[in-house]
């Protein structure tokens, strides 16, 4: 009988060839972008002065401003175009905004004699419109030089004057105390604050929108969002509930349809354990370790966002909100990244069914990571707190939020990744050639050792251009994560669930070549809705918006399907060894969905993004997608190697105390989405309303400190979750008693 385009499509060769196909469209056109990114960012002139000549800052002081900025960690207490942390403010915000509250005093003087609180509502629309010619018609930004009119250049030094209080004295309320940055170097942070600001509010060339595509909302200059972006909203919403419909269908119709030939594989055996194997155990506590520490810093955070003006058990001078900020980021990076290393080290000798030549190249590994990321925290603190000024690039805080680390750390991780990838593929490369699942586990793998790098360019030097440091840096927290990390972790959990005896080979290698398929799909380009603000055109709002958040998708069915036949197993008398690991696969497909797909798509759609960027509603997406796509199976694998120890030394092992960890951390989560989604939502409606620089006074948070409180319970859970987990992990690995 002949076969239809969906039975080819959908077949496994089918899958193969149309991953392949869109994997290497997508990887194409992200080139071609990337080739013309010069010709579309904002230029940092070659100087700023006023109209009477006055040179108020050059290209020089924008780039030191942003080394300053990089090097004192400002992004992990306030943000730049919206990026970065929100207890302090957005500085390109602040900048524009009080630019023009200047204008409209200094024109409302020139044309009235009055400053503008005594303006008539008749007046201040006249005011307003000459304010309007300033920014919009008479100020360029050009690579040569820019010109800012006598008002403009007035508010300028203004600006410098509030931004150089800020930063050398403190803002106490907002939590951030002072008394790291001098004087001289707040001025030049000035200078790129500054250019930020023309960013946001100079037109593009040829158009009636900034160099930021009219971000942020600034109601004294009727800066608001353009209808281009509501269209692709509806478009995307469109697009994406029909695909899901689509996807859902073919899962079940060509996916999950049980064939007579149809056979699950006998659930692994473990009779002992390969010495490499072994030496993964001192893995586990470190890996359990940095969790916890990551979770109590994410309380003490937490109390710091909800009392900027108090101290939580330790002074501010000792521990600073953005300092623990940037470590509580770095750490989840760290552990989740080891957890994953522990697990591809864990799988290779059972696919090859042989051990490492040299075993304890592993404890290498080990004592290489545990360098790395002890000197990485110390160089975390002392450069943000002023104590490497000479020093703060290569052993500091980098200061690009989420990839801080200064560059020997990041060459070290690098050197462990590829490192890493070279100990699986001297043990699995032969059988990677009849295997798709294990092909997919070494070739993600090897994308995850050397796409970090697309954040370290130059190597030696800051990035000048900040938008061309963004769009770079989004590479790896966007294509690191949400594509080879998602790549092999659909490869992982193929092969566990596989190997556990839940999926049929046939079904996995389907499915997972489907979710590859969609992932290439929407992972690639999806990076582009991180590009809306920072200086990129206005294409990418399209391109970042369409391409969204259907990857988790396949990736839960195919759990659900495992669920399925794990109950039968169960319920059939059969004895199934690794619960508790599957538990926290399962948890984590589920999870993935729930924060990269439900609060992800909540999130991107052009119309949220633009008033919901910088505001607390990105929080539930982060921290949900983040456990959930990568932290529940950095945890599986340490189960699982915890699990593989116990059973080839005949030790006890006990469900009940892994179960109430993962079912307090998972509630915790979950829960911990509502306060963050509620006080998101109130910052989201304030930015529609009153502007961004309205969203983000502390006044508005201040309005929700029932619900910031609120984050006490689930934060709480969380920790205690993670405590439980660390010491079950401890008992299970270390302190277990032998089977009689």
């Amino acid at each position: 009988m002949k076969q239809s385009f969906l039975d080819k499509f959908m077949s496994r060769k089918g899958l193969a060839t149309s991953f392949w196909i869109i994997a290497l469209i997508m990887v194409s056109a992200l080139i071609y972008y990337t080739a013309n990114l010069q010709k579309e960012v904002p230029p940092i002139p070659q100087e700023v002065k006023s109209v009477n000549g006055e040179v108020l800052y050059t290209y020089d002081d924008v780039i030191a401003g942003k080394a300053y900025f990089q090097q004192f960690d400002l992004t992990d207490w306030g943000s730049m175009l919206g990026m970065g942390a929100y207890i302090g403010p957005d500085f390109s915000t602040d900048m524009l905004h009080y630019r023009a509250v200047f204008l409209y005093d200094f024109y409302g003087m020139e044309i009235y004699g009055k400053k503008n609180a005594d303006l008539t509502e008749v007046e201040r629309g006249a005011v307003k419109e000459r304010v309007k010619q300033d920014v919009k018609r008479q100020t360029q930004l050009l690579e040569g030089t820019t010109v800012y009119t006598e008002a403009s250049a007035q508010a300028y030094k203004w600006n410098v004057e509030y931004i150089k209080n800020l930063l050398v004295n403190g803002d106490p309320e907002r939590g951030y105390r002072g008394g790291v940055i001098l004087p001289e170097e707040a001025e030049k942070i000035a200078a790129f604050f500054d250019w930020g600001q023309l960013v946001a509010s100079s037109l593009r060339p040829g158009t009636e929108r900034t160099w930021s595509n009219n971000w942020p909302g600034e109601p004294l200059i009727d800066q608001d969002l353009n209808f281009n972006a509501h269209k692709i909203s509806l478009w995307e919403f469109l697009i994406l509930w029909t695909l899901t419909i689509v996807v859902i269908y073919l899962s079940y119709e060509y996916l999950f349809k049980k064939e007579p030939d149809d056979k699950l594989e006998d659930p692994i055996q473990i009779t002992g354990i390969f010495r490499s194997q072994k030496k993964l155990l001192k893995y586990i506590p470190i890996v359990a370790g940095l969790f916890v520490v990551q979770l109590f810093m994410g309380g003490y955070l937490a109390h710091l966002y909800t009392e900027p003006s108090k101290d939580f058990l330790i002074s501010q001078d000792l521990l600073p909100f953005n300092v623990i900020r940037s470590m509580h980021t770095q750490i989840a990076i760290l552990w989740v990244a080891v957890g994953w290393l522990v697990g591809g080290l864990l799988i290779a000798p059972w696919v090859a069914n042989k051990d490492h030549k040299y075993p304890w190249l592993v404890d290498v590994l080990w004592a290489s990571l545990l360098v790395v990321a002890v000197g990485s925290m110390i160089g975390l603190y002392m450069g943000a707190t002023g104590q490497m000024r000479e020093t703060w690039f290569w052993l500091g805080n980098e200061g690009r939020e989420l990839i801080n680390l200064g560059r020997v750390w990041d060459i070290g991780l690098v050197v462990g990744l590829v490192f890493w990838f070279l100990l699986i593929i001297s043990l699995i490369r032969k059988s990677a050639t009849n295997n798709p699942i294990v092909s997919t586990i070494i070739w993600s793998a090897f994308a995850i050792a050397t796409l970090y790098m697309a954040g370290m360019m130059p190597v030696h030097k800051i990035m000048p251009n900040y938008t061309v440091d963004d769009y770079y840096r989004w590479w790896v927290i966007h294509l690191w994560v949400e594509l080879t990390f998602e790549l092999f972790a659909a490869g992982v959990i193929a092969f566990f669930t596989v190997s556990l005896g839940l999926i049929s080979h046939k079904v996995a290698v389907k499915v997972m070549f489907f979710e590859l398929f969609l992932i290439s799909l929407s992972g690639t380009l999806g990076v582009g809705h991180h590009y809306f603000w920072q200086g990129l055109d206005e294409y990418w709002i399209a391109i970042g918006g369409i391409f969204s958040a259907l990857e988790p998708l396949p990736l839960a069915l195919m759990i659900i399907e495992a669920m399925k036949n794990k109950r039968e197993r169960v319920y059939s008398g059969e004895n199934f060894n690794f619960g508790v690991p599957f538990m926290w696969i399962a948890g984590s497909a589920v999870l993935n969905w729930i924060g990269a797909g439900f609060f992800g798509m909540m999130i991107n759609t052009p119309t949220i993004s633009y008033y919901s960027h910088g505001t607390y509603l990105i929080m539930p997406h982060g921290h949900v997608a983040l456990l959930g796509a990568f932290g529940y199976i950095s945890i599986a694998f340490l189960y699982m190697t915890s699990r593989t120890n116990a059973l080839a030394n005949n030790l006890k092992w006990d469900d009940k105390l892994s179960k109430y960890g993962f079912w307090i951390l998972t509630i915790g989560a979950l829960l911990y989405a509502i306060p963050t989604y509620v006080v998101g939502m109130e910052q989201t409606r304030v930015a529609m309303e009153d502007g961004y620089f309205a969203a983000r006074l502390r006044e508005t948070v201040e309005s929700m400190k029932g619900w910031m409180w609120a984050r006490t319970l689930p934060d709480g859970m969380m920790i205690l979750g993670g405590l439980i987990v660390f010491y079950d992990l401890l008992q299970k690995t270390f302190l277990a008693k032998k089977l009689k």
